[in-house]
């Protein structure tokens, strides 16, 4: 009989208890994973550098980035835009036009020209600026806009700005040389700031991207909260609701976008009940806009680029706004529907031509202007127009004509690349002439001019020291890029017709839009309101006066017109201006003939009701001849050119030869 502790044993391999046995390599393995924290055998993640901890300030950046988005409701909102530009090569140059840009007159409360300002005082010399960023070879040069939501309740901006720069110095642990001037011109009173890329040392100044992009946002939020005050509970609500039925992009938006789940989809679910109602109005209103669906209760699909859509519905609003506002201060009425804004790039766009009701900034950080045009369609019209240094200033009533800049290569562009593919790529003067016989030198030199242009615009153009150019085999294509870089830069191209209103070129002397309507053989349509009705009723008058003046006939129902008739006006006007300019210089006029000889001093510019001609003083005499942008702050330089038809192409100074032709 079997006792209770008998036992009989099994032989065989030793196993673990409770299961099978671990082999030598999988406790090996254990091991490595245990002491890797888990990462042992894992493919690693796939970093690029992005420079993001690189510069002073990341770490502050990195804290402000971090607060709850709470903190956003209840602070006082401040823009921050910023721009690097590289002062290398024409930076320094591009620098002292921002410089004088930013003190343009205008931009203060009471219309005057904007006062630099720096730390230590009131009146900065902004040349003084950039001589000392030159001097020091500074590679770039930072600058910023700070516009405060509530900064029209502070009287004076700068105390905030040097607080603003003093947080910015000890954050960024060195100190900053830097100017600023405050503009008034828009419905938000703002700060332009530029600040040298050198630091205490005489270091290249590098700031982190984080700081720049949100640390010194929320620094100037502190300071404005710490002045102001915090929001609110009830102030933050109002602000929340009227977000819920609005056509841009929101700070709801924002939110509901950072919830998104990995499926796409999205909840209004909030801890604070408040917030999840207004998240599902927001949706709604979504919806509304057809940007968002609802695809189970409580769980909603957003629209693809609905952040795109919505930023561009509020950029549109904004013009809508912005055109309402000019042309109620311009006491034009136009109905809502016949304002509009010019498309340039649309399929359809047609030249507009129309009186100029107002001009402003659209971008300030970037340098782009729009105007407002009461067309002779009868409608009102927003037109971007980009840099202000495409566009020579237009006064206000001026009649012009917007045509899209073409983005095609022209054909000067087609003659350079088909006489450099005969001549084994290269393209000059001599060899112009040479393969066309029948072309003038100067035609040839206009050629010049647009490989000039091109080079300055970085297409592959290469100018030798023998005045000879290498053009490529794909110049065509290179010219048509070039023209697109253009157009980025100025959509359009302004033409000042006339730059009197209607109601001044009824009787004027001089050769009038209304003269040349009368004359042309496709005048332009006019529509029966608006500005095109008061078109039809001062090319009525003018056509009246020119009767009158014995400049036309009347034959039964027809109205023959003198020939010559625009010669005829512009004589007129050269004389009359001429009669006051010979008294107040004490000189005789002589009067310029076509394919004579311009030599002279340039003196200045007078507008006349026939343009812009400029003044050129000689000895004995002076004469007027047609004013070009070639001319500008050329004043009290010797000038040479010879009068055509299309003006004067003009050499500025005298060689040792005396004047040459350009």
């Amino acid at each position: 009989m079997a006792q209770d502790d008998d036992f009989e044993p099994r032989l065989g391999k030793l196993r673990a208890i409770g299961g099978k046995p671990k082999s030598y390599l999988s406790r090996v393995l254990r091991s490595a994973m245990l002491a890797s924290g888990g990462t042992f055998g894992r493919a690693p993640r796939r970093t690029g550098f992005t420079g993001a901890r690189i510069g002073k300030g990341a770490g502050v950046g990195r804290v402000l980035a971090a607060r709850d988005h709470f903190a956003a409701y209840r602070s006082r909102r401040v823009i921050v835009k910023f721009s690097i530009p590289k002062l290398a090569g024409k930076g320094i140059a591009a620098a002292r036009a921002h410089m004088r840009y930013v003190q343009r007159d205008g931009v203060t409360r009471e219309g005057a020209p904007g006062q630099l300002y720096g730390a230590d005082t009131d009146k900065a010399d902004g040349r003084a600026f950039i001589d000392r960023a030159e001097a020091g070879d500074d590679a770039r040069q930072f600058r910023f806009i700070v516009s405060a939501e509530d900064g029209a309740e502070y009287e004076d901006l700068k105390p905030l700005t040097r607080r603003l720069m003093a947080q910015m110095e000890k954050d960024l642990d060195t100190k900053l040389d830097w100017v600023a001037v405050d503009h008034h011109n828009t419905g938000h009173p703002h700060t332009h700031i530029i600040v040298r890329g050198r630091n205490d040392r005489g270091a290249d100044l590098v700031i982190a991207k984080e700081y720049l992009t949100q640390g010194l946002r929320e620094r100037a939020a502190e300071l404005v909260s710490l002045d102001l005050g915090p929001r609110g509970d009830l102030e933050i609500e109002g602000r929340l609701r009227r977000e819920v039925g609005q056509e841009r992009l929101t700070s709801l938006d924002r939110g509901l976008l950072r919830d998104l789940a990995e499926d796409g989809l999205v909840s209004p679910r909030h801890v604070d009940p408040r917030l999840y109602a207004l998240r599902a109005g927001r949706l709604q209103t979504l919806a509304r806009l057809g940007l968002a669906q609802e695809e189970a209760p409580t769980r909603w699909r957003l629209a693809e680029g609905v952040e795109d859509t919505l930023r561009r519905m509020g950029e549109r609003g904004d013009i809508q706004k912005t055109l309402y506002r000019a042309l109620t201060q311009g006491g034009v009425e136009r109905d809502r529907a016949d304002q509009v804004i010019y498309q340039p790039t649309a399929e359809d766009a047609r030249p507009l031509v129309g009186r100029l009701v107002a001009r402003g900034l659209s971008d300030e950080l970037k340098d782009r202007h729009y105007l407002v045009v009461d067309g002779v369609d009868g409608r009102a019209h927003y037109v971007e127009i980009g840099r202000s240094l495409a566009t020579d200033p237009i006064p206000e009533g001026a009649v012009i004509r917007v045509e899209p800049r073409s983005t095609q290569a022209r054909a000067v562009d087609h003659t350079v690349a088909a006489i450099a593919q005969a001549n084994e790529g290269r393209y000059s003067i001599d060899l112009h002439l040479a393969a066309d016989p029948t072309a003038s030198a100067g035609f040839a030199e206009a050629h010049v001019r647009r490989l000039e242009a091109m080079r300055r615009g970085r297409a592959s153009v290469e100018r030798q020291d023998d005045g000879t150019w290498i053009i490529g085999a794909d110049h065509v294509e290179q010219a048509a890029a070039f023209e697109r870089r253009q157009a980025e830069s100025a959509p359009v191209v302004v033409t000042t017709l006339s730059g009197r209103p209607l109601d001044q070129q009824v009787g004027a002397a001089g050769v009038t839009w209304l003269d040349r309507e009368l004359i042309a053989e496709a005048p332009e349509p006019l529509r029966d309101a608006g500005f095109g009705w008061e078109a039809r009723q001062a090319l009525a008058a003018r056509r009246q006066w020119l009767l009158d003046q014995g400049l036309a006939r009347q034959d039964e129902n027809q109205v023959i017109y003198r020939a010559g008739l625009l010669t005829r006006l512009q004589r007129r006007d050269l004389i009359t201006a001429a009669e006051g300019l010979a008294r107040e210089t004490g000189l005789n006029f002589s009067e310029a003939r076509p394919g004579q000889r311009i030599e002279g001093v340039y003196r200045r510019s007078v507008d006349l009701a026939s343009g812009r001609f400029a003044v050129i003083e000689r000895s004995r005499d002076f004469t007027l001849v047609p004013w070009k942008r070639a001319l500008e702050g050329q004043e009290g330089r010797a000038v040479s050119g010879v009068l055509r038809e299309a003006g004067v192409s003009w050499t500025i100074g005298r060689g040792r030869g005396g004047p040459s032709v350009s």
